[in-house]
């Protein structure tokens, strides 16, 4: 992947499906879209109601008609990313067959979306240091990944597919790690490029739970079912 210098984000917001969509579904899906397109470039602590709805086209007041206030902006679309995050995780969270390959292949897509979306998890990440309602809807959604993983981790440990030991601690280590690389790699512009990031995540991952050859040979003759 090259770097482009864009000035909005890739994510974008449409409205909701609808036999006929009226305006203030579009006006509800713009507003999220200039949030998307300020955090892409600026921190959330600079984001104000009056800089999204400038770029809007409709006034300060009609904020107030589809969100309570900016957290609530924020919230919606740390939503729409985790879904986006468990779409990437599904081949090694629920799948079937060798682990290992199934590891690469979720690798490869939450990589895909940290790369587009960065400078957005960036923005949550730094609006959690310092405000405690931000901070606690950010450890929910590491929670919910914690959750997934560690369950995805003991069923294979009643498989024989990896080790005995306590998975829990060791899931929030493993997701900690993922979040803090995929910022730094990709939090900023210029991106770094992916393909680093992804084998090392890899090596840390698979060599944690399946073991080191397993890494080595990049897939296994373990059988999940």
């Amino acid at each position: 992947m090259s770097e482009i210098n864009q000035s909005s984000s890739p994510l974008r917001v449409s409205p909701q499906p609808s036999l006929k969509i009226g305006k203030s579904e579009r006006t509800r899906a713009a507003i999220l879209n200039a949030a998307l397109d300020f955090i892409w470039l600026h921190p959330f602590r600079d984001m104000t109601v009056n800089s999204l709805m400038a770029s809007t086209g409709v006034g300060r007041s009609a904020f107030y008609q589809y969100f309570k206030d900016l957290h609530e902006v924020m919230e919606i679309l740390l939503d729409m990313l985790q879904d986006e995050i468990f779409v990437a995780a599904e081949p090694w969270i629920t799948g079937v067959g060798d682990p290992v390959a199934l590891i690469h292949q979720t690798l490869d897509s939450l990589v895909r979306v940290a790369y587009q979306r960065g400078p957005i998890y960036r923005a949550f990440v730094d609006a959690a240091a310092t405000d405690k309602r931000f901070e606690k809807a950010w450890n929910q959604f590491l929670g919910g990944f914690d959750d997934a993983a560690c369950a995805r981790i003991e069923a294979d440990q009643k498989q024989g597919l990896i080790p005995a030991f306590d998975a829990r601690p060791v899931v929030i280590a493993l997701n900690r790690l993922d979040a803090s690389m995929l910022i730094e790699a990709f939090g900023k512009h210029p991106r770094r490029e992916p393909e680093p990031v992804r084998e090392a995540l890899a090596r840390i991952w698979i060599s944690t739970l399946y073991g080191t050859e397993k890494f080595k040979k990049g897939a296994s003759d373990l059988v999940r079912t």
